[in-house]
Parts: structure tokens; sequence; C-alpha cells
């Protein structure tokens, strides 16, 4: 039985700089921390890589994890910069905010890039925008009682 989400994964160039950005911008706490060595067979065939080695952390707020991996080896490639949201795979996490207009401003001063303002859309209020290092996060604004919800919200 599934029981629900538990987090979205993120690897990223800089651990330290993007525990800081998401803890900072979002609000988020860790709690945990870890890595692996080279060698450790266990965790090379979970991840599908040889002779990896990275730095881990968990990251929660409210009802969401996010994880963070610097792959130490193999050393992983940097995306283009805007990797357009229509290429397969994952293509972004969504965050529901109680005031779009108010976070925009706020985590375009923290350092988020925005693809566009707020946009209406009838029921919500969304948009994308990019973490340092180019991953898309969406916020995300209900109206009314048009849309289900975040539980508590």
């Amino acid at each position: 039985m599934i029981l629900g989400i538990h987090h979205t994964a993120i690897s990223v160039p800089d651990i330290e700089e993007a525990t800081r950005f998401y803890c900072d911008a979002f609000g988020f706490e860790v709690v945990e921390r870890g890595e692996w060595e080279t060698g450790n067979d266990t965790i090379n065939q979970i991840v599908g890589l040889k002779d990896s080695a990275a730095k881990q952390r968990m990251l929660k707020a409210s009802n969401a994890f996010v994880e963070l991996f610097e792959y130490v080896t193999p050393r992983g490639e940097n995306q283009s910069d805007a990797p357009p949201v229509c290429n397969h795979g994952y293509t972004h996490f969504c965050l529901q905010v109680d005031d779009i207009y108010k976070e925009h401003k706020r985590l375009e001063a923290a350092g988020m890039r925005f693809h566009t303002a707020p946009q209406d859309l009838e029921t919500c209020y969304a948009t994308y925008g990019r973490d340092p290092f180019g991953n898309v996060i969406e916020i995300y604004e209900i109206k009314g009682d048009a849309l289900p919800r975040l539980p508590g919200t």
C-alpha cells in the first residue's frame, strides 16, 4: 500500500550552498546529514552507479521533504542553465503558498529566478522559478475551494 510521497531528491553541485538556499528561502530545516564513500556496494546497487561517493542532506518543511545530493564520485554534470520543462524526466516540484505575490517577491530577493510573475489561472495562481542550480520549483496558491489543498490549509 502506498502511503504517499515522502520526498523529492535533487542533485546539486554544492551541498552547502543548496542547503543554505533551501533553508533560507523556503524555511526547510535539516533533519538528516549523511554521506558515503566509494566501495559501498549496497548504495552503488541502489543508485545504479559504480564506485559512487556522495554527501546527502534531508530537509523538511511542514508536510514535505527534499533530499539533496552532492555526488563527489562520479561528479555530476551541470545541466543547461535553464533546461526546458518539456524534457523527459522530473520537471519540477511544487510548493503551495498562501500569498503568491508576497512569496514571489521574497523568493526573487533570495535569488530564485522566475520565468514570469504569478499568473491567474482562474482556480489558482501559479509560476515556475529556478533555484541557483537551474532546478524548477513551482509556487502555487489555490483560490477558494476549487482545488484540493494540503491538509490543514
